[in-house]
């Protein structure tokens, strides 16, 4: 298919500039990514049949991480 309506995985790395150009960087194409890449990542690991708690788990890591990482000089001293 086109370019622009290829995925980042998808895209090979000579054909990255000319991808990126095709992207839109206005905050409202930014949070439209942002919110697919949020429904992906529900669909995928939260809203399944069989899914377990991993998805919830992975998202509570990564908040500690994110957090650890934002407070890593206060706690250090």
């Amino acid at each position: 298919g086109p370019l622009s309506e290829r995925r980042l995985m998808d895209v090979r790395l000579g054909e990255l500039p000319a991808w990126l150009a095709t992207c839109n960087f206005s905050p409202q194409g930014l949070l439209g990514g942002v919110q697919k890449a949020w429904n992906n990542y529900y669909d995928k690991y939260i809203n399944v049949k069989r899914g377990g708690p991993a998805g919830i788990s992975m998202l509570l890591a990564g908040y500690c991480l994110l957090s650890y990482g934002w407070n890593y000089q206060h706690i250090s001293k």
